[in-house]
């Protein structure tokens, strides 16, 4: 019998079974089994225990799959280039320009040293919190805590803001 028609059923449920978990389908899995094989064959002959060889291949060539997946960034045919997350497209950049801006407004509204302590911790150079509580004056260890009180504030000051849901069927009198 021939190695490739043994190999065939063997390769099927193997295949059938890893490409699942890797994300990848089936046919591609066995394709690269196939050319494995062949690349095989051509310079060291037949595997010894083809089975075994075999089932050892398609786990390889479904982790090879795996780690491809990570790597790999969907193409956008229409933006001409690879597609990210929300803010790839230009309206997904104005809306977080815009929500960037309203964080910043409403943290300047805040009471009293608040605006300069997330102004601080908002910066695009990220610094540390021993660079943030020299610049403010404070020691690092009150930091922490006087940041947790100012999200608070933010928190209850834009909860407050946010429009109610309408209500839904009749209203009571």
């Amino acid at each position: 019998m021939d190695l490739v028609e043994e190999l065939r059923p063997l390769l099927a449920a193997e295949a059938a079974a890893e490409a699942h978990g890797a994300g990848i389908d089936p046919a591609d899995l066995e394709q690269g089994v196939w050319l494995r094989l062949l690349e095989l064959t051509r310079t060291a002959g037949p595997p010894p225990q083809p089975a075994a060889w075999l089932r050892t291949a398609v786990r390889e060539e479904a982790r090879g799959a795996r780690r491809r997946a990570h790597r790999e960034v969907p193409y956008d045919p229409v933006g001409g280039g690879p597609s990210g997350g929300p803010e790839s497209c230009a309206e997904g950049r104005v809306l977080a320009a815009e929500t960037g801006r309203a964080l910043r407004e409403a943290v300047r509204r805040l009471p009293g040293r608040c605006p300069r302590v997330l102004g601080a911790l908002l910066s695009r150079s990220d610094p540390t919190y021993r660079e943030i509580a020299g610049e403010l004056g404070i020691s690092q260890g009150s930091l922490g805590p006087v940041r947790s009180r100012c999200l608070g504030c933010l928190r209850r000051m834009l909860t407050a803001e946010v429009a109610a849901p309408a209500l839904r069927g009749r209203e009571r009198e």
